[in-house]
């Protein structure tokens, strides 16, 4: 598990010896596949970091159907504009798989950031990109035809998690359909219907629920 704080995004601005006075804070726990972490609503009482697995921050739309806002990777943060202002968590945080965190109370956090002021810059900074991606997110899910946003989440996720090999940009992160359908905001049925014109078309293959970009060039095309 990954323990320690320097591989933390938060933290790599800390020292050997700073890194060991936040050591303590960090509170280790685990949650299982679909469990869920906090709710939409509840009191904003810890930040967490992923060190293992995945975690998705959701919303429900107006009709019930679940979109998700972003997907939290191990070595990164959620949970923290809500810890910061003292405002109930404005979304739900779902395990995607078994997974393991770290947590700190709001009041360790004041205390932390209190001893080492450049902190809260990197978090403002992290919070900020996190609200600028939240909002593309809704905003393509509004605006963009299925096609688009399905091929820009794609890219993304390459960004974030991808590798090179020999067949194309492989996405390190199980997706079923219905985590793409949920990404974007479409129907189960709408996401099979166009992952499979994607494959058709010798853009993606897929194997084991892994998904490799063959073209990414005429990926990024269909965004526009």
């Amino acid at each position: 598990m990954m323990r320690e704080p320097g591989k933390i995004a938060l933290f790599t601005t800390l020292n050997g010896s700073e890194l060991k006075e936040v050591a303590p804070y960090l509170i280790p726990v685990s949650f299982r596949k679909k469990e869920a972490i906090f709710s939409e609503g509840d009191p904003s009482e810890w930040l967490y970091i992923v060190t293992e697995g995945k975690v998705k921050i959701t919303k429900l739309s107006m009709d019930g159907k679940e979109i998700i806002l972003e997907v939290i990777h191990p070595g990164d943060f959620f949970g923290g504009l809500a810890v910061l202002r003292g405002f109930p968590y404005p979304a739900n945080a779902v395990a995607m798989e078994d997974s393991k965190l770290l947590k700190i109370s709001r009041s360790n956090l004041m205390r932390v950031l209190d001893r080492f002021p450049n902190l809260m810059y990197c978090m403002a900074q992290q919070v900020g990109d996190r609200m600028k991606e939240s909002h593309e997110t809704l905003k393509n899910i509004a605006l963009e035809r299925v096609e688009a946003r399905i091929a820009s989440l794609l890219l993304k996720l390459s960004d974030k998690t991808g590798r090179k090999t020999d067949e194309g940009i492989v996405i390190e992160m199980r997706l079923t359909k219905q985590d793409i359908a949920e990404m974007v905001g479409t129907t189960v049925e709408t996401s099979i219907r166009t992952i499979s014109k994607l494959k058709k078309a010798g853009i993606m293959a897929e194997k084991e629920g892994r998904i490799t970009i063959k073209n990414p060039g005429k990926l990024k095309a269909l965004c526009y």
